[in-house]
């Protein structure tokens, strides 16, 4: 399948295109800066271009059965966030430009307002009010995807990360802004980058989350 990848030079993209080109896709990896990659495949075209323009982006997407972003903007005190939906507005025209209409992006956990109040004393008081503007931004992403009618996207809300590779772990998923355990609170807390890419990729031969958000993490 050919899959370009925005976000590649990421913590989690640098998962992703690496387990993409060990399943045999043909990666276009689409950075700001090509030398922060650092791979080399036979399979893997790295382009540069302004992840915030259409028109940069077009000729990238032509031809690609899906596009697949890992991308991440950090937390502001000062300011909003406004990268998740600035690059997913040009994701979008551009895809439709190139028809392409298959998207697979991530965010996180509790990017809804009112998703954490099951969450522990820590996360709800402490975390979420530190990442709150990621958060924000990251729903209104998630709100601008659901209003597309002719994008087959899908969400996958991660909850915390580690810089940890795939493992053969099960998935647990849930289609929401948490995964909950028995008695309606989360279950898990964090899950490794490379498992994040491993369910992503999971979901270019599978048709079960088109059109949904899924929360996930893994089995302990």
């Amino acid at each position: 399948m050919k899959v370009a990848v925005l976000g590649a030079t990421g913590q989690t993209g640098h998962y992703l295109v690496n387990q993409a080109l060990q399943q045999g896709h043909i990666v276009t990896a689409v950075v700001r800066n090509p030398g922060k990659l650092g791979v080399h495949h036979d399979n893997l075209k790295v382009v540069q271009a302004d992840i915030f323009s259409a028109d940069s982006l077009k000729p990238h997407f032509k031809g690609q059965d899906v596009i697949m972003s890992c991308l991440g903007f950090p937390a502001s005190f000062f300011s909003v966030v406004t990268g998740y939906t600035m690059s997913m507005n040009a994701m979008v025209t551009a895809m439709r430009e190139a028809r392409v209409n298959r998207v697979i992006t991530m965010t996180s956990w509790y990017t809804e307002p009112n998703s954490g109040t099951q969450s522990s004393y820590l996360i709800r008081f402490l975390l979420l009010p530190m990442i709150r503007t990621v958060l924000t931004n990251m729903y209104e992403m998630e709100q601008f995807l659901q209003n597309t009618e002719d994008i087959s996207w899908t969400v996958v809300r991660p909850p915390g990360l580690k810089n940890l590779s795939a493992s053969a772990q099960e998935f647990l998923t849930h289609e929401g802004y948490f995964v909950p355990d028995g008695n309606g609170h989360p279950a898990g807390s964090a899950v490794g980058r490379g498992d994040v890419a491993r369910f992503m990729l999971s979901l270019l031969n599978s048709n079960a989350w088109v059109k949904k958000g899924v929360a996930i993490t893994t089995k302990l």
